[in-house]
């Protein structure tokens, strides 16, 4: 696929939007939610659920977005996705709860979108990084935001014209496959440990793990799940 560039876009930041729109095509044709999430810039959510579930075009498909707000962004993004899903971000690097929410979203099954500008979140943070560099204060009330995400829905429409980009890779199904079969898990506890094991969230469903590598567990810990064990905590930080 082919990208047209715009003059905030180099073509560092174009080809990062191809990529996040061939994930967002393949996440909406397999039935996906997006979810929209700016915590201090509550209109560019709303703008982007607006954008992708009212097209200005016609014949472009209407694609389910909803806009999450409240108090709790980590609570609201934990009890409204559903694996398969896409949390779209608009949010300074330095945004807890964002970060928060991106660290969960392996455990939780969903895709993730950072858009925003100046500093940038650490390196995999999330799985597509819109990024502009310049750290002026002012760049989220001036268009540039909403450029870039305008850009995303007529890429994610592109793709909807190419029917075979929508299939992902195939999953390795080998039961041999020494990869596969050392894979380590992000999982997020649901419930608190009990008798040695805790319930926890994971991108193929809750589980009951063993809990006897580790400290003891609260809900809302991440932790690394191999084998039906949670083998490790891993750190907020």
């Amino acid at each position: 696929m082919t990208t047209t560039t715009h003059p905030l876009v180099d073509r560092d930041l174009a080809t990062d939007l191809a990529r996040a729109a061939l994930a967002l095509a393949q996440r909406f044709s397999a039935g996906a939610t997006m979810w929209c999430i700016a915590p201090d810039w509550a209109s560019h959510a709303q703008h982007i659920a607006a954008t992708f579930i009212h097209p200005v075009i016609a014949d472009k498909k209407a694609l389910p977005a909803v806009m999450l707000t409240g108090p709790d962004p980590v609570g609201n993004a934990r009890v409204s996705v559903r694996a398969g899903d896409v949390v779209i971000a608009v949010a300074p690097a330095d945004d807890q709860a964002v970060d928060a929410i991106m660290r969960r979203a392996p455990a939780w099954g969903v895709t993730t979108i950072w858009i925003g500008h100046g500093a940038r979140p650490r390196p995999g943070t999330a799985d597509h990084v819109l990024w502009l560099d310049n750290p002026d204060p002012t760049i989220p009330t001036t268009g540039q935001f909403l450029v870039l995400y305008h850009l995303l829905w007529e890429l994610t429409h592109i793709c909807f014209d190419h029917p075979a980009l929508l299939s992902p890779p195939p999953e390795c199904t080998d039961e041999v496959c020494i990869t596969c079969s050392d894979e380590g898990r992000l999982g997020e506890v649901s419930l608190p440990s009990v008798d040695g094991t805790a319930h926890v969230r994971t991108a193929t469903g809750n589980e009951t793990v063993s809990t006897i590598l580790t400290e003891p567990l609260a809900p809302g810990d991440l932790v690394l799940v191999h084998a039906g064990m949670a083998i490790t905590k891993i750190s907020e930080e």
